[in-house]
């Protein structure tokens, strides 16, 4: 490296004359801030007009475009510079779509009766708990849109593919408002079990072709000799029932009720006078017909002597008084 000597400066004092001492070639050095920072040993400023030098965006349409929802390797491709250059505009803007995000997670879902109880996040968690995936490994993002409102995303992987739900933010007292945007978001704040679920089309490459092929060559028919129907198995003959046998009937055992035997006559004994004077006794009362089975165990009455004709005595006959015999 040669070193230079400083001769003076150029007729409009805007550049700096320097001379090869050797050579004796002069050279002019332009007067900006960078050569002004380096005559006052300002190391830091040298670097960062250097970055502002290179870069071909200026910082304020870097962090426009990060906020927008660029990421940092996009804007570093589109400027086409290294990323870590990129970095140091787009940080504090990073931080501000994080933030947000956080203070989306605390603002209340929008239903048809107004505002939820519960939080955004709350909801997501109690969503991803029911399909039993897991909501710590999810990530949130946030960006302004053109219409100058912030756009809340959801990130989360569930297998092999990747899904995104987007809500609006709406900052405000007691956290502000979320709107959702697109279908995931709804299913999100609706995770009941009855939705119907929606049709999914092929999206395979190998199943397209054979939709296309379908729809452009119909298929040859085959001929009726190459067919042979598929053997057809006999019908399994079903089993007779089993002749239901009849129960054998119970010998009926009737109960023998034991005839009474019949009651032994009563012949009334003949009558026999009494004489006037004595008192016929009092009636007896009259006693309830007894059953045939207790007049079995009564005694038969007592059979009537003969009647034989009563002989006054020899007082009876000179007195002229009836015996009382």
């Amino acid at each position: 490296m040669r070193a230079l000597r400083v001769v003076g400066l150029d007729d409009d004092g805007t550049s700096v004359i320097c001379e090869d001492p050797v050579r004796g070639e002069r050279y002019t050095i332009p007067c900006d801030e960078r050569l002004r920072a380096a005559a006052r040993g300002d190391v830091a400023r040298l670097g960062q007009i250097a970055a502002e030098t290179d870069v071909q965006m200026r910082p304020r349409e870097i962090q426009a475009r990060i906020r927008a929802g660029e990421s940092v390797e996009q804007v570093a491709a589109a400027a086409g510079l290294p990323t870590h250059r990129v970095e140091r505009f787009a940080y504090p803007v990073l931080l501000e779509r994080s933030r947000t995000a956080e203070l989306a997670q605390r603002a209340h879902p929008i239903r048809e009766d107004g505002p939820d109880v519960q939080t955004l996040g709350e909801v997501i968690a109690h969503s991803f708990g029911l399909r039993g995936q897991d909501y710590t490994a999810v990530n949130w993002d946030s960006w302004r849109g053109e219409d100058g409102k912030w756009i809340i995303q959801l990130h989360w992987q569930a297998g092999r593919s990747e899904n995104r739900a987007h809500w609006t933010f709406h900052p405000g007292a007691h956290g502000g408002t979320v709107s959702p945007i697109d279908d995931h978001a709804i299913d999100l704040l609706d995770p009941s079990p009855n939705r119907p679920l929606r049709t999914v089309r092929p999206v395979t490459e190998l199943a397209r072709q054979a939709l296309e092929l379908e729809h452009q060559a119909p298929a040859a028919p085959v001929p009726a000799q190459a067919v042979t129907p598929p053997p057809v198995a006999p019908e399994p003959t079903p089993e007779p029932p089993a002749p239901v046998m009849p129960e054998p009937e119970t010998a009926r055992v009737e109960p023998t009720v034991p005839t009474p035997a019949p009651a032994p006559a009563i012949t009334d004994p003949e009558p026999v006078e009494e004489p006037p004077a004595a008192q016929a006794p009092e009636p007896a009362p009259k006693q309830p017909e007894a059953q045939p089975a207790a007049r079995k165990a009564e005694a038969p009455p007592r059979r009537g002597k003969k009647n034989h004709p009563i002989v006054p005595s020899w007082e009876d006959v000179l007195l002229g008084v009836r015996s009382q015999r």
